[in-house]
C-alpha cells in the first residue's frame, strides 16, 4: 500500500518506528542523524519533503537529548517546507511534573509542550499521558491514544474474572477504560507519596478477595510502588495479580523487584525500548505499532481517531 505522506524516526526507539512503518506499508524516510565530537546533534533529511505531510516518531524518555533530537527534527522539517508536521511521541517524557504542587518547582510538561509547538509541530500524537489534562497545554491538535486498546485482547486470554485496580486516584480514568472493555469491576488503591519514586499503600477501596486482579498504570519506573501495591492486594486475598503498564521505564532495580514479586505477569508496550527485560519471564511485551499506524493513516486522511476508542469515552 502506498501513501502520500512520509514517516521518519529519531533514534530513541527505531524498532517501534520500523514496526509502525511496516504496519502502514511504507518504508521509513531517510534522515541523517549525527553528532559533532562534542555531542551536538545534527539533522538532515536525505529526501525532498517540500509540500509533504511528515510524521516524526520519537519517544522522549531520558536522556534529554531524545527531546532535543525531536525538536531539531521538527525544525529541520519546517525549514524544508514540509506541509504539515506531526510529532508522534509514543512516550511523552517529563509529563510527571504537570502542576506546581510545591514551591519553586518547574512544570516540565508545559515547558515541553511549548518547545514542541515553537519548534514547528502542527500536531502531536501520543499514548497514555501521565495526566490527560496535559493535552490542554498545547494550542495545536492533539491525539491521545489509549493503551487499553492494545492490551485488552491479550488479557482476555488470561482471565475472564478480572477486577481492575487503579494504583491511585489519578489513574481512575485509565482503569475505568480497562474495566469497560473487560466488563469488570473497579478497585482503587489509596496511597501517599511523601517523596519521588516512593509511595505507601494506605487503603484498598473495593473487594479483591478470591479474584484475579489487573493492576493498570501509565508507566512503571523503579517498580517500588507497583510491587508495594501487589503485596497489598495479595494481603487482601487477591487470587492472581497481573499488570498492564503502557510505558516500561524500568529504571534502577525495577526488573529485579518485579521478578521477586508475587505478580504472575506484567504486560508492557514497546513505546520505550525494552532493555534488560530478558532477565525475567514475568514481563511480556505487546507492540503498540498497529494502533499508531492506524492513527497516523486516519490523521492523514482527516478521519476520526477518537472513534478507535469509543469504549474508552466517559
Amino acid at each position: 500500500m502506498s501513501h502520500n505522506f512520509k514517516v521518519f524516526s529519531g533514534r530513541s526507539n527505531p524498532k517501534l518506528a520500523e514496526r509502525i512503518a511496516a504496519k502502514i506499508g511504507t518504508p521509513l524516510g531517510e534522515v541523517d542523524l549525527q553528532k559533532f565530537s562534542d555531542g551536538e546533534i545534527w539533522v538532515k533529511y536525505k529526501e525532498n519533503i517540500r509540500g509533504s505531510e511528515v510524521f516524526i516518531i520519537q519517544s522522549t524518555f531520558p536522556p534529554a537529548e531524545n527531546i532535543l533530537e525531536l525538536l531539531i527534527m521538527i525544525d529541520a522539517a519546517k525549514r524544508a517546507s514540509a506541509k504539515r508536521i506531526t510529532a508522534v511521541i509514543p512516550y511523552f517524557g517529563y509529563a510527571r511534573q504537570d502542576r506546581k504542587d510545591q514551591p519553586r518547582v518547574a512544570i516540565t510538561a508545559k515547558l515541553i509542550a511549548n518547545l514542541i509547538t515553537e519548534a514547528g509541530a502542527d500536531r502531536v500524537m501520543t499514548m497514555d499521558l501521565h495526566a490527560a489534562q496535559i493535552q490542554g497545554f498545547f494550542d495545536i491538535p492533539f491525539d491521545h491514544l489509549y493503551g487499553s486498546s492494545i492490551f485488552s485482547s491479550v488479557l482476555a486470554e488470561v482471565s475472564d474474572n478480572f477486577v481492575v485496580v487503579s494504583p491511585d486516584v489519578g489513574g481512575i480514568k485509565m482503569a475505568r477504560s480497562y474495566a469497560r472493555r473487560m466488563h469488570a469491576n473497579l478497585v482503587v488503591i489509596d496511597k501517599r507519596r511523601p517523596k519521588q519514586n516512593f509511595a505507601e499503600v494506605v487503603n484498598i477501596i473495593g473487594d479483591v478477595e478470591g479474584k484475579d486482579v489487573l493492576l493498570v498504570d501509565d508507566l512503571i519506573d523503579t517498580a517500588g510502588t507497583f510491587v508495594g501495591a501487589i503485596t497489598a492486594l495479595k494481603d487482601k486475598g487477591a487470587l492472581r495479580v497481573y499488570g498492564a503498564v503502557t510505558h516500561p521505564l524500568l529504571s534502577g532495580r525495577a526488573v529485579e523487584r518485579i521478578n521477586n514479586s508475587a505478580i504472575d505477569k506484567l504486560f508492557v508496550s514497546d513505546t520505550i525500548p525494552l532493555f534488560h527485560v530478558s532477565d525475567t519471564e514475568k514481563i511480556v511485551a505487546v507492540t503498540a505499532s498497529e494502533i499508531f499506524a492506524e492513527a497516523i493513516i486516519r490523521a492523514h486522511l482527516n478521519e476520526s481517531i477518537s472513534s478507535l476508542f469509543e469504549v474508552d469515552k466517559g
